[in-house]
């Protein structure tokens, strides 16, 4: 039986392995978020992680400014939790439009990957809205025999992005 590292090395090794795999992972990704099991949701990063979210405009300017940001798997579940227990706002469904999911390069034991995304946003009575649209820039490892997600940033082309932001995008 190989080990975990070697297991990790050959599926670096093949790239058309590794486009499967980081495809596979991003679609589980909103999967998770869309199917509302948002206590499932952190257990997609690393221990050592980030997730932001971020105004283009601020991204292509260099600007540290994130809309909103987490550094650790404890501030993801706290965010479940808000989401869960201490946020107010009308019940709705979102749906992730995801393409062009590609792998741009492997440094270091880390997959570089980006991929586009719309969010589509329903309220109960209503008719759908996209919320949201841009990019997933993504740094993904292979830890507990599993790829995940160590940096998730998170690019909005939009500025202003909508009061939902409760829900993971």
């Amino acid at each position: 039986m190989s080990s975990p590292a070697a297991c990790w090395a050959d599926l670096a090794a093949d790239s058309r392995r590794l486009a499967v795999a980081v495809r596979d992972l991003v679609e589980a990704y909103v999967e998770t978020i869309e199917d509302d099991r948002l206590e499932e949701w952190p257990d997609f990063f690393a221990e050592k992680c980030l997730y932001q979210v971020v105004a283009r405009e601020n991204h292509d300017r260099g600007l540290p400014m994130p809309i909103f940001y987490c550094d650790s798997p404890g501030m993801l579940r706290d965010r479940v939790v808000a989401h869960r227990k201490a946020n107010i706002y009308p019940p709705h469904f979102t749906r992730h439009l995801v393409s062009n999911v590609r792998v741009k390069g492997v440094e270091d034991g880390v997959v570089h990957a980006q991929s586009n995304f719309a969010v589509l946003e329903t309220r109960l009575g209503g008719d759908p809205a996209i919320s949201s649209a841009g990019r997933y820039l993504d740094r993904i490892v292979f830890e507990d025999g599993a790829l995940k997600f160590r940096d998730k940033t998170v690019v909005c082309d939009n500025f202003r992005v909508t009061t939902l932001l409760v829900t993971p995008i």
